[in-house]
């Protein structure tokens, strides 16, 4: 079996007065998660596993954090994007597995929604996503948090096994606008476009 590893790690520091995001979860806590985007950094991290896994890059050869566009963005559209580079690479997820290290909130209790969600999200299993947390003991970074992911990919032999994103993301049009621009830029080739299944998305409300 023709298989891939990619590992990604992120942090981001707490920040007063924005809300808290973390595996595409609203979570209820005093302070946020800085960020040019949304802060989710668990989200950026399996991101990058998956780009590192098929040496796409990483998030910020897509998603550089001084453009405006990705202003308060939700980090959803930047997994999309990674999703989409694994299948023009012929490649699926096999299993995620993630570990979050943070001193609060605590995780334990939202951890089976929280994989639910980034299974969702990935277009995989419950029981194909692991969702862990620890808390930082002698680092010394309780105003910090951290997410390690890693992810195995298998290579898929029949291409009509692989699904298009455009069956399992909800802003499509959102989506192929990213792409078409952004795999364009990195790769400097036309993208295949993306057909549009649902009602078109407005790319002003990720700005």
């Amino acid at each position: 079996m023709n298989i891939r590893i990619g590992y990604g790690w992120d942090s981001h520091a707490f920040k007063p007065g924005v809300p808290l995001k973390i595996g595409g979860l609203a979570i209820e806590h005093t302070d946020g998660l800085a960020g040019h985007s949304d802060g989710d950094v668990l989200l950026h991290a399996i991101t990058d596993a998956l780009l590192g896994a098929v040496s796409a890059g990483d998030i910020g050869s897509f998603f550089p954090p001084g453009d405006p566009r990705w202003k308060n963005a939700d980090s959803s559209i930047f997994l999309n994007v990674a999703l989409e580079e694994i299948q023009h690479a012929g490649y699926r997820i096999v299993n995620v597995d993630t570990t979050l290290v943070l001193a609060a909130p605590k995780i334990g209790p939202i951890a089976s929604d929280m994989r639910d969600r980034v299974a969702d999200l990935l277009n995989l299993k419950p029981s194909d996503v692991g969702i862990k947390a620890k808390t930082p003991e002698g680092l010394n970074a309780d105003h910090v948090a951290q997410a390690h992911a890693v992810v195995l990919l298998e290579k898929v032999e029949d291409p009509s096994e692989l699904r298009s994103m455009a069956d399992v993301v909800e802003n499509q049009k959102q989506l192929e606008d990213v792409v078409k621009d952004l795999v364009s830029q990195v790769h400097g080739v036309e993208p295949r476009r993306i057909p549009v299944r649902h009602q078109p998305f407005d790319t002003e409300d990720i700005t």
